[in-house]
């Protein structure tokens, strides 16, 4: 197809090269922290991995936000569970773990987020199917 401006091929950028769909990945970051034996604390960087896959990356967001408390992120202040102003507001935990599994779904082929019973503060069993199938499991504390 051409114009006036030139020719329109499909694949192919206007101003002239191909288009590699390849070459427009990204790689993705986030930190997270483990836990030695004795307790200790040590931040670790999780990243895209070979196969371009970024499913460790946000299920290490997705802790992340569920340990959050709302306006503890200075950029994202509307993520996190309210566990202790749930009692002042009497706005159960669970709407807001509800809120962040619809928010992650997206990024995952089945993602379910749900309350272990009888835990004081709540903790959050979340069970995640890859695109590729692999099934990655959590329980995380609020």
């Amino acid at each position: 197809m051409s114009s006036a401006i030139g020719q329109f091929v499909i694949g192919q950028s206007p101003i002239g090269g191909v288009l590699n769909a390849q070459a427009i990945t990204t790689t993705k970051r986030v930190w997270g922290r483990t836990y030695d034996s004795s307790g200790n604390p040590t931040w670790v960087e999780v990243t895209t991995d070979s196969t371009g896959s970024n499913d460790a990356v946000y299920l290490t967001a997705l802790a992340q936000v569920i340990q959050l408390q709302p306006n503890e992120s200075p950029f994202y202040a509307n993520y996190g569970i309210p566990a202790q102003q749930s009692v002042i507001t009497q706005v159960f935990p669970d709407y807001y773990a509800m809120q962040i599994q619809a928010l992650y779904s997206a990024f995952f082929a089945s993602l379910v987020i749900s309350r272990v019973p009888q835990t004081n503060p709540p903790v959050y069993n979340v069970q995640a199917v890859t695109h590729n199938g692999s099934i990655l499991g959590a329980e995380i504390a609020t």
